[in-house]
Order: C-alpha cells, then structure tokens, then sequence
C-alpha cells in the first residue's frame, strides 16, 4: 500500500526552546495559526486536541512521543471535517535540530493510505501556518491571513 505524506522544512532564526515553546503555548499559537490552540498534559500517551475560536475541536489525538526541544510526535485525526474524519489517525511528527544561529524545523505528516483527503488538505494549510510562525518569531508579526479563523469553516 501506498502511503499518503507530507514534508515540509523550514529554517527559523530563534533558539530550539523559543521554537519549541511557540508551536505548543496557546497565547503563541493563537497569534499564527487562525487563533486556534492546542490542549494536553503534554506526555506520552495523553490526548491532545486543538480547539478552534468558537468552541469545536479542530483535530485531536495522542501525544505518542515528546521529547523537549528536539521532537514530538502526536497521533492526529481530523474533528470537524466528516470526510476527513472517517479517514482515522494520521501521523505528525515536528523535529527540531539547531543550525548555527538558526532552527531547522522538519514537519512530517503522514497516514497509511494512498491518496488521502486529509493529508492533501492538509499539505494546502501546513506552508501557510509554518510560514506565519517564521514571520511571527522572526520580525513580531504573523500573516494577516493566518490571523482570524477563515469564515464559513
């Protein structure tokens, strides 16, 4: 069987702790990623979710490896999107490595069946998110259009 995948790597001029603390702190995510923010114990096997503005839950899952400020790895499933939804747990592993005065982040997303809906709606927002975090760290703003959840959805 073929697998469905998502790579994306980006180079952001921080420390692995700052990075680490921006991509799990509500106060952060909410300023990059469509003021949404992330719930857990944040420890192996608990459960994670992400809540959107209005109260649902946006996506959720288990927290399978968290290891600070190198790596997590979390299982992933999609709430709000029945047809995303019945496709089951994804995989989404974020690794962090310094490089010079530099982070290099490598996200991962991936699922064990060909030519997912999820991994490829996905693959359209991960860029935009990342990049909004780039921008947010780097100069103290995010992108205006990752600022406010889209309307509609």
């Amino acid at each position: 069987m073929t697998n469905s995948r998502f790579v994306h790597v980006t180079y952001i001029r921080t420390t692995p702790e700052k990075l680490w603390n921006a991509l799990l702190d509500p106060e952060f995510t909410r300023q990059y990623w469509c003021q949404t923010w992330m719930e857990s114990d944040w420890k192996p096997g608990a459960s994670w979710r992400i809540m959107i503005p209005d109260g649902r839950i946006a996506d959720s899952g288990q927290v399978i490896e968290f290891d600070p400020p190198r790596k997590l790895v979390l299982t992933w499933r999609n709430e709000f999107i029945p047809e995303l939804k019945a496709e089951g747990h994804s995989r989404l592993t974020y690794e962090l490595e310094p490089v010079g005065e530099s982070v290099k982040l490598s996200i991962f997303h991936e699922i064990d069946r060909p030519d997912s809906k999820l991994i490829a709606t996905m693959s359209e927002g991960w860029p935009h998110v990342f990049a909004s975090l780039k921008s947010l760290i780097e100069t103290g703003e995010s992108l205006a259009e990752t600022r406010h959840w889209p309307e509609g959805i």
